[in-house]
């Protein structure tokens, strides 16, 4: 049977989803917006290595809402009002990955089979951040099966007004050698940035698909065409596919060596502002969205 194990280390909360042979194991830390901190498959290490205390830079696994990458100077109207969001990205004055990143989620229910275990986490916002005065309740299923690893955000609009939102993931994945390694996915453009990394604009795609990562400097954003990207490494290979109608990807190459940020997305950066990919979510509506991240462990 696979096991799910409540673990308490350095005031911060995990829960742990185990296979039965104790070869894939994930790590979700509730203290730290319900991320997922450490992902091990077939013995294999699928996360990049990031400390807990480095979190707050890097943002590893978290999950974006109620706005996934930048907002430009944290301003943004809705319904002809004005909304100030907190500008956490001190150095180009913009809004950062969201509002549940640092949140606390609790457990509401496990599931344990000889084929799977899962583990589902909320967090209830109260409605009380001036620049995003809405309550929520955002609920994440996490599911280890012998595939991979299923995540599962489900919204919920418990106010009495409707309020913008986007989607998004943050993970940070480890090659043993990037340079050895291709992602791929299906596109023909690429948004464009001003300084503060802001979209200005789009152009057609300037490197060809699957795309070689030896000495790859992105930070970009693209609009996809389907519903799968896939990552091939010298170790294993990946395709993370999801359930959304509105499909986007950010790609990021940090300054350490052999990881990578792909980041599935419902909508396009600063999308309060230019309304790529922007859903409206009525009050006590709900929205899903799935993503599921399918392993190949023996491809070369």
């Amino acid at each position: 049977m696979y096991t799910i194990t409540h673990i308490e280390n350095n005031n911060l909360s995990f829960i742990e989803l185990t296979s039965p042979d104790n070869v894939s194991k994930v790590s979700i830390c509730l203290t730290q917006g319900g991320r997922l901190s450490t992902f091990l498959f077939n013995n294999i290490k699928l996360l990049a290595d990031y400390k807990p205390s480095s979190y707050k830079n890097n943002y590893a696994s978290s999950i974006l809402f109620p706005f996934a990458n930048r907002i430009k100077d944290g301003k943004y109207s809705f319904n002809n009002k004005n909304y100030q969001l907190e500008c956490n990205e001190v150095d180009k004055n913009n809004a950062l990955h969201g509002l549940v990143f640092n949140k606390t989620f609790s457990s509401i229910k496990k599931e344990i089979t000889p084929n799977h275990a899962s583990i589902t986490i909320q967090y209830k916002n109260k409605g009380l951040n001036e620049g995003f005065p809405y309550k929520f309740n955002l609920q994440l299923t996490y599911t280890l099966n012998k595939n991979g690893l299923d995540l599962v955000a489900k919204i919920i609009n418990e106010d009495q007004k409707s309020f913008p939102f986007t989607l998004g993931w943050h993970p940070y994945f480890l090659s043993s050698d990037l340079a050895k390694s291709t992602i791929n996915f299906k596109s023909k453009l690429k948004y464009t940035f001003d300084e503060q990394q802001i979209i200005n604009g789009k152009k057609p795609l300037d490197f060809s698909l699957p795309y070689n990562l030896k000495n790859a400097k992105l930070d970009d954003g693209y609009p996809l065409e389907s519903n799968k990207v896939e990552f091939i490494t010298p170790e294993y290979s990946f395709k993370i596919k999801t359930s959304s109608k509105y499909t986007f990807l950010q790609v990021y190459t940090p300054e350490d060596t052999n990881v990578i940020a792909i980041e599935p997305m419902t909508g396009a950066a600063d999308n309060f502002n230019n309304k790529i990919g922007l859903q409206i979510l009525e009050p006590k509506n709900k929205y899903k969205v799935e993503w599921n991240l399918i392993i190949d462990p023996t491809k070369k």
